[in-house]
């Protein structure tokens, strides 16, 4: 059985920082495609970054260079460090992941992943 639970979300000023985490369950995490997506209310989930089970990593093009995302296999949890943040970025951050075979090209769309967490709101003013 799939668990995802995110944490980390807040509220920060323009300019700053927060890491995001997603605790996963499943014995065989270090396998599955893992992706971060954000949505603001009445706007489609956008993929903000997505590693695959070999470290391949995508970003999208609005947090590249400021967002930076890992994954720690050992302990079964994704990460997702935010620098610079800005008003823009303000959103429900959800993690993602799939089982299958292949992970999806690029971030992948929102219908690639099966399984998803709960959310966790990044406010930034």
């Amino acid at each position: 059985h799939v668990q995802l639970v995110e944490s980390g979300g807040g509220s920060v000023q323009a300019g700053g920082s927060l890491r995001l985490s997603c605790a996963a369950s499943g014995r065989t995490y270090s396998k599955w495609c893992m992706g971060w997506f954000r949505q603001v209310p009445g706007k489609e989930r956008e993929g903000v970054a997505g590693i695959t089970r070999d470290g391949a990593i995508t970003y999208g093009d609005s947090v590249k260079g400021r967002f930076t995302i890992s994954r720690d296999n050992a302990n079964h949890t994704l990460y997702l460090q935010m620098n610079s943040l800005q008003p823009e970025d303000s959103a429900m951050y959800y993690c993602a992941a799939s089982l299958w075979r292949e992970c999806p090209a690029g971030i992948g769309a929102e219908t690639d992943f099966r399984y998803w967490g709960q959310g966790t709101q990044v406010t930034v003013s």
